[in-house]
């Protein structure tokens, strides 16, 4: 009953060293992030004279929790690293596998602690994030861009907003095909510039080409007007094929939570899912990848106690983590251009890093 009291009261005692400076160093992170980016917004909002800094320091709020996502692996590497560090130097880790405690055990509470980090970021973390960017988003549209999103999807099928010469329209579609060139069962409601209705256009199909609509057995009713028959009919546009797919709703946009549903209408509104898949499959990858992240640091920070060097140690330690990044980054534009399976793009590297270093940690202990 003592020794198992000792081992919780250890494990404790491990988890919370390694989780304290996981946190700091994710905190540290995001306030460099902060600036970094509030720079940048004020930058792009210099020949804006009615953007406040209130709303800048917000916008910039809001886009941290999504660009800090991507640090959190670094902040597991680094923040590991430095708490196997700390306790070898204070020799209590040396204590420790004098009295017969093995790497796999006191490994054990830092491995619970990150993969309890990465179900938060999938549960908790994600589904905030997205909110805060899809606000972000709004706002950067509002006082950045000037225009908002032309572009959404439903279970009613896809909506078009696009500006015409004398005002603007919104189109509807039941289907898609060609991604995004070609509507089915269209209807297209116009306005003049005072947004008041003055007419539609309906259409069995509507191809999109260079400066106009190309529209198959269409019925176009004007007000004060008789509806008129065109076997052939075109209607003017100022929008082109990138801007209806950059329209699209970014993927940090959509909760973890929401992207299955979401997927579901993409696919049959006609458009590819690809990158929402792969988005989804990487959030769900996450708890792997932090835990190799761990296995990293493990490898480069626990050696230094036996074989000296500690600067080169921790600095193959970072080009290490840098290197499974790269190789993440790779994997997923990969599977973004179609050549892997999103499955396979989103947890090949996460696997792959994971059981190189258990293999590592297992010569350097056992072999």
């Amino acid at each position: 009953m003592n020794a198992v009291s000792i081992s919780w009261t250890l494990s404790r005692y491990f988890g919370r060293q390694f989780l304290t400076t996981v946190l700091i160093t994710f905190g540290i992170f995001l306030c460099l992030i902060y600036m970094i980016d509030l720079v940048e917004l004020m930058r792009r909002a210099a020949n804006q004279p009615n953007m406040s800094f209130g709303v800048l320091a917000t916008m910039s709020l809001l886009s941290l929790p999504t660009v800090g996502s991507d640090t959190l692996p670094f902040a597991v590497l680094f923040g590991g690293m430095a708490a196997f560090l700390r306790l070898t130097r204070n020799h209590e880790l040396v204590i420790a596998r004098a009295a017969g405690v093995s790497v796999w055990q006191f490994l054990m509470p830092a491995l619970v602690v990150t993969f309890a980090i990465g179900v938060g970021v999938i549960t908790v973390y994600n589904p905030v994030a997205a909110a805060m960017s899809n606000r972000y988003s709004q706002l950067e549209a509002q006082y950045l861009e000037g225009r908002p999103s032309l572009l959404a999807v439903s279970q009613n099928g896809l909506w078009l907003r696009q500006a015409d010469p004398g005002g603007q329209s919104v189109i509807h579609a039941l289907r898609v095909s060609e991604r995004g060139l070609r509507l089915e069962d269209v209807i297209i409601l116009l306005y003049d510039r005072e947004d008041s209705f003055i007419g539609r256009i309906d259409a069995r199909s509507a191809s999109l080409e260079d400066g106009y609509w190309d529209m198959r057995n269409a019925w176009v009713s004007q007000l004060n007007d008789q509806p008129r028959h065109y076997d052939s009919f075109r209607q003017p546009t100022t929008l082109t094929l990138n801007q209806v797919q950059e329209s699209f709703a970014d993927p940090d946009t959509i909760s973890f939570w929401d992207l299955p549903h979401f997927i579901e209408m993409a696919e049959a509104a006609g458009f590819s899912a690809r990158r929402y898949q792969l988005h989804f499959f990487d959030i769900l990858a996450t708890p792997v990848l932090l835990c190799t992240m761990v296995f990293l640091g493990a490898i480069f920070s626990l050696k230094t106690s036996r074989l000296g060097g500690l600067v080169q140690l921790v600095l193959g330690g970072i080009l290490a983590g840098f290197l499974l990044y790269f190789l993440s980054a790779l994997s997923l534009a990969l599977g973004s251009s179609g050549v892997l399976p999103p499955f396979l793009a989103a947890w090949a590297p996460a696997i792959v890093g994971l059981l190189l270093g258990l293999a590592v940690l297992f010569h350097l202990e056992d072999g």
